[in-house]
């Protein structure tokens, strides 16, 4: 989606839900971005909303996924038209979703998992 909104917000959310497995229940960990605090949400029953302390950065590991995409295919360019911005983030988003073992990587805290291997 090209905003970061409530109707963007509103429709991960019900993307997530309609995933979940009958009979589970998803947690989802956000930040406090606008668009995910505000009450306008419709927060699906089989889904629950848990935010991270504000100015948290270190415990958010999508801000380490983002670090990644701009480091390694995003940064150090210029793009013509708003397409090809868009093109590029959804080429670099690919690459990395091909890599779960990059991803895991990333977002992976060691404190989180202390005893597991």
């Amino acid at each position: 989606m090209p905003f970061a909104d409530t109707h963007a917000m509103q429709a991960h959310l019900d993307e997530i839900a309609v995933t979940v497995a009958k009979g589970a229940h998803a947690m989802l960990l956000l930040d406090r971005a606008g668009w995910h605090t505000i009450g306008k949400l419709a927060v699906p029953k089989n889904i629950s909303l848990v935010f991270l302390p504000s100015r948290a950065p270190e415990l958010n590991p999508v801000e380490n996924i983002w670090q990644h995409l701009r480091a390694n295919w995003l940064s150090n360019r210029v793009f013509d038209t708003y397409d090809d911005i868009v093109q590029a983030a959804c080429d670099a988003w690919n690459h990395l979703v091909a890599k779960p073992e990059t991803i895991t990587s990333i977002g992976r805290r060691n404190w989180a998992h202390i005893g597991h291997s």
